[in-house]
């Protein structure tokens, strides 16, 4: 499956919440939740109706595109979540947040996480003094996140770096706006993370 290059506001409407997909437009009176808040097509507007599996499919559906991750990718992610010991569905949550592209969103160095992905994509950051270009990159506890010292002339950068400075920023994160550099000290406990989704649920449509 090849990922999704269609208008973005429409997995917004689809799912019934805010995924905040587009970044600023999302809290702007543009948003398209905001403005249409029913499923996209013809029968959008027409009787709900969902079964047990529907909703469990939904609650999936709702993460993935969250964090735009591709299909395989996240059924990847929930087998490797099973594998550890504690709540498989707080396991899950946390290794999608461990992804590079999602920590450089929460830093502040993109203002959605398509953005922040390009970034990564783009060579703009480095872990541990090595540059690394895979947004699926996964971060573990201890590791440093910079922006590349030739990348932080760049008049996006330098917008996002001193946005970054004020935006809040998780507890399990520890940003240094004016070096454009954070570090990882921890794993985030499940009360940070703000992902609008109820994980068990995920786990029940695994479960089948």
């Amino acid at each position: 499956m090849a990922r999704y290059t269609g208008p973005v506001c429409r997995l917004c409407r689809r799912e019934g919440i805010k995924l905040y997909l587009k970044g600023e437009r999302c809290y702007s009176e543009k948003c398209g939740v905001d403005k249409r808040p029913f499923p996209p097509g013809q029968h959008g507007q027409g009787r709900k109706r969902s079964s047990e599996y529907g909703s469990q499919l939904r609650e999936k559906q709702k993460a993935r595109r969250f964090y735009g991750v591709l299909e395989k990718q996240f059924e990847h992610y929930y087998e490797e979540a099973a594998k550890h010991r504690g709540v498989t569905g707080e396991n899950l949550l946390q290794i999608l947040e461990s992804r590079l592209d999602n920590v450089a969103h929460r830093l502040g160095f993109g203002a959605s996480r398509a953005e922040a992905r390009q970034i990564v994509r783009h060579g703009h950051l480095t872990v541990n003094g090595k540059r690394v270009d895979i947004p699926s990159f996964m971060v573990k506890v201890g590791d440093v996140i910079a922006v590349r010292e030739k990348s932080q002339g760049l008049a996006r950068m330098k917008e996002l770096i001193e946005l970054s400075a004020s935006k809040t920023i998780p507890q399990w994160l520890e940003l240094d706006a004016e070096k454009a550099t954070a570090k990882v000290v921890r794993k985030p406990a499940r009360e940070e993370i703000d992902t609008p989704v109820a994980e068990q649920m995920i786990v029940e449509y695994y479960s089948r």
